[in-house]
């Protein structure tokens, strides 16, 4: 009888698909304050002088994201011109519109939008589309809705899994005008669990397997136009396996030891340093503008 209901569990977790948003655009519009309220982070601390203290809070929305341009391609009037905003659509509501500002001249460039901070893990405010999703193992099939107008430049998606690696998606060229949805299907996708390589793996402190959004990577060839290029992305999702099956377990492992918590602390702590300076760094640089 055990060994029955193994087998319906089984079939169960493997001839379904899990689907997940990974980052909608369309739940990141800003409130009055220009911040996202569900997803807005404090980097403040001790030291921090009370005027400086409002440019140390940021969240997910979406004017708060940023183009990066390759080193060859960063010149002042590229990088002025290189911005993120909120757009209203129609279709999806709000998106996010991304103006990039290629060389004019013959030259391979390449522009990163990235989020103002990297989406934390153990945080149920950044899960349900806001840029995490836990316990994914393999990647079956990732998507994108895309608004393009005829651009020839290549779209990839960048996350990062529970090890630290960079995942690099490539989803083809933006040669169309409108919405549209592009995907990608894992060529090393197995569909047949008689031919996959079957082992057991640990589960705690591994079992923390996700998925993070870190960023859309836009690639111009040097042979394409440059100048302006312009883009909108209403989300993103994707198919994955399970790391783990749901089970409910006798022991919460992680109030124990706190291995998960632990980790993403230490990574944590260097970037928040690094962008309480740079925002310092920010606020001294507008005082001292011309006004």
């Amino acid at each position: 009888m055990k060994l029955i209901a193994f087998l319906l569990l089984f079939a169960t977790t493997t001839l379904f698909a899990n689907e997940a948003v990974l980052i909608d655009f369309s739940k990141l519009a800003a409130n009055n304050d220009g911040q996202h309220r569900e997803t807005t982070l404090d980097f403040g601390g001790d030291g921090v002088p009370e005027p400086m203290r409002r440019a140390m809070m940021t969240s997910l929305a979406i004017e708060n994201w940023s183009v990066q341009l390759n080193t060859s391609a960063r010149f002042i009037s590229n990088m002025e011109n290189s911005m993120v905003r909120q757009a209203p659509s129609r279709q999806h509501g709000t998106v996010l519109g991304a103006r990039i500002h290629f060389p004019t001249w013959a030259n391979n460039a390449y522009a990163t939008i990235i989020p103002p901070f990297t989406v934390p893990i153990l945080n149920p405010a950044f899960e349900n589309g806001h840029g995490i999703v836990m316990n994914v193992g393999l990647l079956k099939e990732v998507s994108i809705n895309v608004y393009g107008l005829n651009f020839p430049h290549t779209l990839f998606i960048l996350m990062e899994d529970g090890a630290g690696r960079e995942i690099r998606i490539p989803m083809g060229p933006l040669n169309f005008e409108g919405w549209r949805t592009l995907t990608w299907e894992n060529p090393s996708y197995i569909h047949d669990v008689r031919n996959r390589e079957l082992r057991l793996d640990p589960i705690y402190p591994q079992a923390s397997s996700f998925v993070r959004f870190t960023g859309l990577l836009l690639q111009r060839n040097a042979m394409h136009i440059g100048g302006d290029f312009i883009v909108y992305f209403k989300d993103v999702n994707i198919i994955y396996d399970k790391a783990v099956l749901d089970t409910e377990s006798d022991i919460d492992n992680e109030a124990i030891w706190e291995i998960i918590q632990t980790r993403e602390n230490e990574r944590r702590g260097t970037e928040v340093e690094r962008f309480r300076e740079r925002q310092m760094l920010y606020f001294l640089e507008q005082q001292r503008m011309a006004q």
